[in-house]
């Protein structure tokens, strides 16, 4: 099977001779007639087999008849990150570069003016991330009511970042007569639950079980301790030791340990960038650029860089922390060995990822083999002290035990013996006793914002002379009426009387 025989121009057969491909991946085989023929499409595939090329090859073909509107694009590119936004675009200017087409971007962390510019234009494809769609349709910038084709890709990463709702709007706003297709390395049941709902008889196209890693990609997990110290170190060995690394990404579950990642490797002197959400645009396109042209050897990147990126010579990935969520494992190491080269993926394990290890492992359906001790033969002076839930707090992003203030021997204040915490606390005094002294503290308070009389006890009030608070249950219990037996100053003065007698 060659492109020939699947339907497409002569325009964009032209192209895709020009690009160095002759012959179609699975998904690109089965995919491309269909949309041909102008049918809805669920494709599931593994990340790294041509998904975008199956998309973007047919929508060439069938943009050729017709033009765009001002404000009305053509068809619409969803995706859940600018990254993979851009290298859509990318693909659109390879494959259409025998055509004549307007191609829009429309992207967080740019300016409005350009995309503006270009919608004004006319546009017959327009790729977007939903936020800054909705926010120029909120702004009256946007026409909806022209789109011919609807694509929603990557659509389990659109599920993880909370996208969903804004996908429900974006669908209603769209003619119903449009066609949809949408592709995802996984299919949770959400995901199935959205297809079932803006999808029409879809044709499901699934060239690997869903969740499938690439054979091409050998997996491999190494033991470490739960420091991040150990972790690091443990890196830097993999990294001097592997034999064939030509390039290599680093993930990390948490945007801070990006960084303290990156700046540990360029203090050993290793050719490394960074890349997490929190960067600019311009600096993130700029760290992909680098690292596409091997002016960088290793990348440290969040999940921000797992979806989809198309970086075809990545010869090792580094899962620097298990994933939390097994699909993110598929993405992260579809990485490497993409369009059939081979590719090595490590995962650095701590004792306390064995539930997410188990849970990747089930998704996949491969027991991954250890180098070295498996993560249970470790000794035991090699396994931290504190305590599992401590680090599973840490693990979750809320900073480590040491941050919170946890005393010397690991442990949080908080998580002492409940017998410790009540040796240690101050006991109250009886509510009778606290009565007493509290009312010559009071009178005190009061009488030092006056001039002395005589008899009266001017002494400041120390904080420690103060009573512990009264519990509430105690408050409830006792009652007073009136003043008690204590008469305030200025009602024992004498008072004279207004008449005079003669």
């Amino acid at each position: 099977m060659t492109f020939a025989n699947l339907g497409l121009s002569d325009k964009v057969l032209a192209a895709v001779e020009a690009a160095g491909y002759s012959q179609p991946t699975p998904i690109q085989e089965q995919a491309i007639p269909v949309v041909l023929d102008f049918k809805d499409v669920c494709g599931i595939a593994q990340t790294g087999t041509g998904k975008t090329a199956a998309f973007v090859l047919p929508m060439l073909t069938r943009l050729e008849n017709g033009r765009a509107r001002a404000r009305m694009p053509r068809t619409l590119i969803l995706e859940p990150t600018r990254e993979l936004a851009a290298q859509v675009e990318e693909n659109f200017d390879k494959y259409g570069i025998n055509h004549k087409l307007n191609v829009a971007l429309l992207i967080g962390g740019v300016s409005f003016d350009e995309q503006l510019k270009k919608l004004d234009r006319g546009v017959d494809v327009l790729i977007a991330t939903p936020g800054r769609l909705l926010d120029l349709f909120g702004r009256g910038r946007l026409l909806m009511s022209g789109v011919e084709i609807l694509v929603i890709d990557e659509a389990d990463r659109m599920l993880d970042m909370g996208f969903i709702p804004d996908i429900e709007k974006i669908c209603k706003l769209i003619p119903p007569s449009r066609q949809t297709m949408m592709f995802s390395a996984t299919m949770p049941p959400e995901i199935q639950r959205l297809a079932d709902l803006f999808l029409r008889n879809p044709v499901r196209i699934e060239v690997a079980k869903p969740a499938s890693t690439a054979k091409t990609v050998s997996q491999f997990l190494i033991a470490s301790g739960r420091e991040a110290p150990d972790k690091r170190e443990v890196l830097r060995k993999l990294l001097r030791s592997a034999e064939d690394l030509k390039n290599g990404i680093i993930f990390c579950n948490r945007k801070r340990d990006v960084q303290v990642v990156f700046r540990s490797l360029e203090k050993h002197g290793f050719s490394v960038g960074a890349l997490h959400g929190d960067m600019e645009q311009r600096a993130r396109m700029a760290m992909l650029d680098g690292f596409r042209a091997n002016k960088l050897t290793l990348l440290v990147a969040s999940d921000v860089a797992a979806r989809g990126l198309d970086i075809p010579d990545v010869s090792h990935v580094y899962n620097y922390d298990v994933p939390v969520h097994s699909e993110d494992y598929v993405h992260r190491i579809g990485r490497t060995g993409r369009a059939g080269r081979s590719g090595v993926a490590v995962t650095i394990v701590t004792d306390l990822d064995v539930k997410h290890l188990a849970a990747i492992e089930k998704l996949t359906g491969d027991d991954i083999s250890w180098i070295g001790p498996h993560i249970s033969e470790l000794p035991h002076e090699d396994r931290p002290a504190r305590a599992h839930s401590g680090e599973g707090r840490e693990r979750g992003g809320r900073g480590s035990d040491r941050r919170r203030g946890s005393g010397r021997d690991g442990r949080r204040p908080e998580a002492a013996a409940p017998a410790e915490r009540e040796a240690a606390a101050p006991r109250p005094a009886p509510a009778e006793k606290r009565r007493d002294e509290s009312r010559p503290a009071d009178a005190r308070k009061d009488r030092g914002r006056r001039p002395a009389r005589a008899g009266e006890d001017l002494a400041p009030v120390r904080a420690g002379d103060r009573p512990p608070p009264r519990p509430r249950h105690e408050e409830a219990e006792e009652s007073f009426v009136g003043l008690g037996d204590h008469v305030p100053a200025f009602l024992l003065r004498p008072v004279r009387s207004g008449r005079t007698t003669g």
